[in-house]
């Protein structure tokens, strides 16, 4: 099968631990076109603790330099594809988003990491993956953690 158009979205928690790598490897293992695009995006919420500013410091636009460490982070995922690539880092409520930009880049795929919530934990905080297979527009790969030795085999 081959995609077009790949949107990657990568939660704050993902971004510093494996499975931000483990979704990296997933979307390079469909071995894409050289004329595909990925869209590496983050989607920001108010409050998250990653973007949070120390209430001390003097700042002129609240997030700003949490949003510009996402934007350099996400450049340096960027260089890790052999096509086409865009960073999109937008604030609201992350299925929305996701699916927003889904509809907004054509997307032929999202591919997003799962958390791993169990039980109750789940419940609470919800599961922004299932979400998306329900809602999204397009194909929807979840990449669980600790899924990459499935990956390389």
């Amino acid at each position: 099968m081959v995609f077009e158009t790949v949107l990657v979205a990568l939660a704050s928690s993902d971004l510093a631990d494996d499975l931000t790598q483990q979704v990296i490897a997933s979307v390079q293992s469909l071995q894409l076109e050289p004329d595909s695009k990925v869209v590496l995006t983050h989607v920001v919420c108010v409050g998250e603790k990653d973007v949070d500013l120390e209430m001390d410091r003097p700042h002129s636009e609240p997030h700003v330099d949490g949003i510009r460490r996402v934007e350099r982070i996400l450049a340096t995922l960027q260089s890790q594809f052999p096509c086409a690539s865009e960073i999109e880092v937008v604030s609201g409520d992350p299925v929305e988003e996701i699916v927003r930009l889904a509809h907004i880049h054509r997307a032929s795929l999202v591919v997003l990491g799962n958390r791993g919530l169990r039980g109750v934990n789940r419940i609470l905080q919800g599961s922004v993956s299932s979400q998306v297979v329900s809602e999204a527009p397009c194909t929807v790969m979840v990449v669980k953690p600790h899924s990459l030795e499935s990956i390389e085999s």
